[in-house]
């Protein structure tokens, strides 16, 4: 299928063929019929990719300041790298869709395949929608006008969050295909609407539709006090986007006293209190839909709020849209400009920004005849057959900016990856020269021709197909943490030992030269023989608690997720296993997610690991830094950057660029399994025995942050 996306870097819009989306549990797959561009949205990130690099940065200063702390604790060209890796991620355009349903998925049970609906999907032939980000659409509603179900959606929240009651006054800034919705919307409410647009065809507009409007030449603060016979509007929407400070001042000067603004555009606001203060204003910003919106448990797991409590979530703000459709109170028609064919859209992006055109939006119509098999498999490029071919799963951040690179790097063969939607593994199938990019992770499993499966998806997937790839005869690399719940490190101990193939995880800071150079400065592979105290620091970074990673039944929390690393790497360099392992995190009652800890080791030789985790401290800070005491020598390493020695003999420092040893661990890995090695492990490489001594003790810990006690680790038979 094809699917509509934009490329940040080369500022280009383009169809690119996919696979279909994967259905999963709880979602709805849809054939589009027609999905609707929306011109501010699409307008923006359309300019801001055709932006120069110098002019990106000026629209997002807090970006920037964020890269020059970046610059100050990684340095220069890891920065650099990540700043063109991020700008080289397209994004998917639309979020106005219509179609009919192909398929429904487990726990979806009120839809059934045929049923037409509009959703939040993108512009593509195909998308996969959460169930409730997807309302039926009533028979007398047509596709076009089904299409302003969404945006329909994000102006009545827009109402909503002003309240206004019946008989008052509205100003609505800006006359865009948000705007003009909200002043029909405040119309429907019983409100006196006057609009206001630089753009004098959509006043027209407004006008030929019964509003009032405030002439472009005028001052709009006068205007408004004028025809409010001196008292001020009640309320004001703001529903552009860009620079509005000054608009915000107009919109209080405006206002009545206790008046109410809300903002439903995207702006930077420097809010003037003397505009505030004096008339006791209030402000409020609206978001999008409404109640639900980023919100994972209602809108991916599908859990929804009761109604007696939250009348109003996003998807019933969707079915009243499309009531005011299907009983005539909401006219749209007069905002659609033209309905295009999808394949014709650059015409519709050519003209986007333009001004005193007709209408206010474009359709797109999608070939309602074609057919889309259950196909999920799509060959993007040719790839020279070998040993050590390798299938990846997985295509999200971390895969194409570290382990793709370090892939390519090591001189591996990549046969196929695949993502749930398609279009970030196909993206990446063709920059990486993958040869084929598939929706269902199970293709490659069964692919006979591939030795390695390398899975870098969501925490919670990793155990259950690390299990089938082994069931499978595979090799595997998962990413860390290997698994997150302790009867699933059972199974996949028996999967391995039914198997024998090789299981690697992604520790790879032991492969750092910096972590090797520490490991020969302390006696190499006998440093057993001498315990040592080993701390290290991470300055983690917050990281919202609205993300999966805290989720406990997805991510684990970041103490299985990313402390695992530290663990192993203070088990290489000590180089026994644990024993033993305590915790305590911040606050006065922890939870199991908290990212905020300190993990105390006992070793099997005697060492001591202290490894404190903290997501508190400033970004411009260093992230890790590890220290190791032992036989009156001291080693400190920062950041994977310098590593200073104290008491060594002929050595004082080791420097250079950043260098975690993802390359490092690739190299050796692909080089052990062409070697045919099957399951030989052996140094440097990481025995299993220790990935589950690792995977134990994060594990063991959270049981010590609940039990507030030391754990014992249990021992790998």
């Amino acid at each position: 299928m094809k699917q509509l996306v934009h490329h940040f870097k080369t500022g280009k819009t383009v169809l690119e063929d996919v696979p279909i989306p994967q259905l999963r549990k709880g979602h709805v797959l849809i054939q589009t019929r027609r999905s609707l561009v929306s011109p501010g949205t699409e307008r923006m990130l359309v300019e801001f990719g055709k932006a120069s690099l110098i002019a990106k940065a000026r629209q997002q200063p807090d970006k920037v300041k964020q890269v020059f702390d970046k610059i100050r604790s990684d340095g220069l060209l890891p920065t650099l790298e990540a700043v063109f890796r991020k700008l080289d991620q397209p994004i998917p355009l639309g979020y106005c869709n219509v179609g009919t349903v192909l398929a429904v998925g487990e726990d979806v049970t009120d839809l059934q395949i045929g049923d037409r609906v509009a959703s939040n999907g993108a512009h593509a032939e195909v998308v996969c929608v959460p169930r409730n980000l997807v309302a039926p659409v009533p028979a007398t509603v047509t596709d076009d006008d089904a299409t302003f179900t969404v945006v329909g959606a994000i102006a009545l929240q827009a109402v909503r969050s002003l309240s206004p009651s019946l008989g008052e006054t509205v100003v609505v800034i800006g006359l865009g295909l948000i705007g003009f919705l909200t002043a029909e919307l405040l119309r429907l409410n019983g409100c006196h609407v006057i609009g206001f647009d630089v753009d004098e065809a959509k006043n027209n507009l407004a006008q030929q539709r019964g509003f009032a409007t405030l002439a472009t030449h005028t001052d709009p603060v006068k205007a408004v006090i004028a025809m409010t016979n001196g008292v001020g509007t009640d309320g004001v929407i703001m529903a552009m986007s860009g620079q509005c400070d000054d608009v915000v001042s107009q919109a209080a000067q405006m206002s009545r006293k206790r008046g109410r603004i809300v903002l439903v555009g995207v702006a930077n606001l420097h809010l003037n209190r003397a505009d505030f203060y004096e008339k006791e204003l209030s402000f409020q910003v609206s978001c999008s839909y409404g109640p639900g919106r980023y919100d994972d448990v209602y809108e991916e797991q599908g859990h929804d709020y009761p109604l007696a409590f939250v009348r109003w979530t996003e998807n019933r703000n969707f079915q009243a849209i499309l009531r005011f459709l299907a009983n005539g109170q909401l006219d749209v028609k007069p905002l659609i400009r033209a309905i295009v064919p999808y394949q014709a859209y650059q015409t519709v992006y050519d003209t986007i920004g333009q001004r005193n055109l007709p209408g206010i939006t474009s359709l797109f119509q999608y070939d309602e005849s074609a057919v889309f098999s259950s196909a999920v498999l799509l060959r993007v490029a040719t790839y020279p057959a070998g040993p050590a071919t390798i299938g990846v799963i997985g295509a999200g951040n971390f895969t194409s900016s570290v382990l793709l690179p370090a892939l390519q790097a090591s001189g591996a063969t990549l046969k196929s990856i695949a993502s749930a939607n398609g279009l970030s593994a196909t993206l990446l199938a063709r920059k990486f020269g993958i040869g084929e990019s598939t929706t269902d992770y199970r293709h490659i499993i069964n692919d006979p021709s591939i030795d390695l499966c390398l899975i870098t998806t969501r925490h919670n997937l990793h155990a259950r197909m690390t299990i089938e790839a082994l069931q499978a005869g595979k090799h595997v690399f998962v990413e860390k943490p290997l698994a997150i719940y302790d009867e699933d490190v059972k199974q996949i101990i028996e999967a391995k030992q039914e198997s024998g193939r090789l299981v690697m995880v992604g520790f790879n800071r032991r492969f750092s030269p910096y972590a090797l150079k520490m490991k020969a400065l302390l006696g190499g592979f006998t440093s057993s023989d001498v315990a040592m105290n080993v701390v290290i620091t991470i300055n983690a970074g917050a990281i919202p608690a609205s993300s999966w990673v805290h989720d406990r039944v997805v991510g684990g929390g970041r103490i299985l997720g990313e402390v695992c690393h530290f663990v192993d790497l203070t088990t290489f360099l000590t180089g026994c296993r644990v024993a033993s392992v305590c915790m305590h995190a911040m606050g006065l009652q922890p939870s199991e997610t908290s990212d905020s800890a300190s993990l105390l080791l006992r070793y099997e030789n005697g060492s001591t690991g202290a490894i404190h985790y903290f997501s508190n401290g400033s970004k411009a800070y260093a992230k890790e830094r590890i220290e190791v005491y032992s036989q009156e020598r001291t080693l400190i390493l920062d950041n994977f950057r310098k590593l200073t020695g104290y008491g060594f003999r002929g050595f004082s420092t080791f420097s250079g660029r950043q260098d975690k040893g993802h390359t490092e661990q690739m190299k050796r890995l692909i080089r052990l399994i062409r070697n045919g090695s099957d399951a030989q492990e052996v140094d440097p490489l990481i025995s299993f025995a220790d990935i589950v001594n690792t995977t134990r003790t994060t594990l063991a810990a959270l049981r010590s942050l609940r039990e507030r006690t030391w754990i014992d680790i249990e021992p790998v038979a």
